[in-house]
């Protein structure tokens, strides 16, 4: 997950009865097994996969892992004879920079610093800067330099007041802040997805406090001791940004189980495989976060496909897809929701499993030990809620908790994981998820802490789900309509 999670309980009780038990489908879903379980995680979260970063090697040597057990399993490749769907990635790189006032040059690293994401390449000339002692709604703005200046109540703008700021379409920010030339020169940028874009950013600067004295003249002193209010200031300003585009890649992994008479209809089974890699020296094995969804995903898929051969296949057929770059925003699943290989409109159901290997210590008034977290059910679909309780009282009988569920929930998990970039093309989705723990996005994420005795439960009530799902008469319903009040 990519947020931080503020963790409470509210227990969802349970009203369904429960169905008559599908001994084929129990007699699949005991070959998933804590064992196995625990046996691919010590793989995939070794050092060995250097965390799995998104675009660098420790990704493509999971992606290589993963295929590799697909292979073995016996899934069949999912992408016209390919296992991964490859997608690109871009990250800018600043080839140089140039500043002057008042025909004065400055030095790139020791009087001034590009955030490379929020430069193009460029060559902008200022007669006028306009200086805020803070951002504010009401100054013209557009087109013109912005000034802003470092105080003991605003080191940085906040990123939500500079996204107010950019919206207001200035042509460049500058931002003064002290100690430029003991920071590190960053001419690499943060990796993206999207390369094209409605429209571009303003150039964003930070400056040395020489150089906002030499903006700001006279007024400098006032700026210092926070006496300037907002004012425009004559002057002559050149900035030119030089940048170039380094494209990457990054991929999903695809498998695919053939149905039957249905085999024109999809169930689909994700998770991301993809984790943090190795930032300061340190080592993210990621193997809840989410290891532990994908190593399920494995176990899954082998349990269909011993079903399979055992002349008992589902009627729709399974994509299993293990993405990545949802720790950088969801990448995998949007482009593969932009670009599927089958179509969404005949997929009746997404299970996403994002962190399934924990219990969440913070529950007191619950067996945190029979518990899984269901986020997403109540939102397309009004067959899934009750299908889901059915099948769980059934068979599993884990404490089914939909907090949420809650449209005021504060972390808003729907639209946190890779299931919401299904959802968002209408596919019903079911979200399962363990909560927080103290490990969470830190080193110590490692698969020794993971409870697989519980995360084996939580798979099998996926596979139960999936079951269920590829082999009813119907497609689920896709009457509730989606609501998306932004994200």
């Amino acid at each position: 997950m990519r947020v931080y999670l503020i963790i409470a309980c509210s227990l969802f009780m349970l009203t369904a009865t429960a169905q008559k038990k599908n001994k084929t489908a129990e007699k699949f879903a005991q070959t998933i097994s804590a064992a196995d379980l625990k046996s691919y995680l010590f793989v995939l979260a070794s050092p060995e996969m250097q965390g799995r970063e998104t675009g660098q090697e420790g990704q493509r040597k999971a992606a290589a892992y993963l295929k590799e057990q697909f292979q073995r399993i016996g899934i069949t490749a999912g992408n016209n004879g390919n296992y991964e769907q490859v997608y690109p990635i871009y990250k800018d790189t600043l080839i140089n920079a140039d500043v002057t006032i008042n025909n004065k040059a400055y030095e790139l690293g020791k009087d001034f610093s590009a955030m490379v994401n929020n430069v193009v390449t460029t060559k902008l000339y200022f007669s006028e800067v306009v200086y805020m002692s803070k951002i504010d709604t009401t100054t013209d703005i557009r087109g013109k330099a912005v000034l802003l200046l470092a105080t003991s109540a605003m080191q940085n703008p906040r990123s939500s007041d500079l996204m107010k700021l950019l919206s207001r379409q200035p042509a460049a920010v500058l931002f003064i802040q002290p100690g430029i030339d003991k920071q590190p020169l960053q001419r690499s940028g943060r990796p993206y997805l999207n390369l094209f874009k409605a429209r571009q950013s303003p150039v964003v600067v930070r400056i040395s406090e020489a150089m906002g004295e030499a903006l700001l003249k006279t007024e400098f002193a006032k700026a210092k001791d926070q006496s300037l209010g907002t004012k425009t200031v004559s002057t002559e300003l050149m900035l030119s940004f030089n940048k170039d585009v380094i494209q990457g890649s990054s991929s999903n992994v695809l498998g695919v189980i053939e149905g039957t008479d249905k085999k024109d209809e999809w169930v689909i089974i994700s998770a991301h495989y993809d984790h943090l890699g190795i930032q300061n020296g340190m080592l993210f094995p990621g193997a809840d976060d989410d290891g532990s969804g994908t190593v399920g995903v494995l176990e899954i898929a082998e349990a269909f496909a011993k079903a399979k051969a055992a002349g008992k296949g589902p009627r729709r057929s399974i994509l299993f897809i293990l993405v990545s770059g949802e720790e950088k925003g969801l990448w995998g699943s949007e482009y593969y929701s932009n670009h599927p290989v089958y179509p969404l409109d005949k997929t009746s159901i997404d299970l996403n499993i994002d962190m399934i290997g924990r219990k969440d210590d913070n529950l007191k008034s619950l067996d945190s030990n029979n518990h899984v977290y269901l986020i997403g059910d109540d939102k397309l679909s009004s067959d899934l809620p009750n299908l889901v309780d059915s099948i769980n009282h059934t068979y599993i009988n884990l404490i089914t908790d939909r907090k949420y569920n809650d449209p005021k929930d504060p972390q808003r998990l729907y639209y946190r994981s890779d299931h919401y970039n299904f959802a968002a093309k209408g596919v019903p989705i079911l979200f399962f998820f363990d909560g927080i723990h103290k490990d969470y996005h830190k080193p110590s994420d490692t698969p020794d802490k993971i409870n697989y005795d519980l995360q084996a439960k939580r798979t099998q009530l996926v596979f139960f789900l999936a079951w269920e799902a590829a082999n009813r008469n119907e497609m689920l319903k896709r009457d509730i309509p989606l609501n998306v009040p932004g994200r």
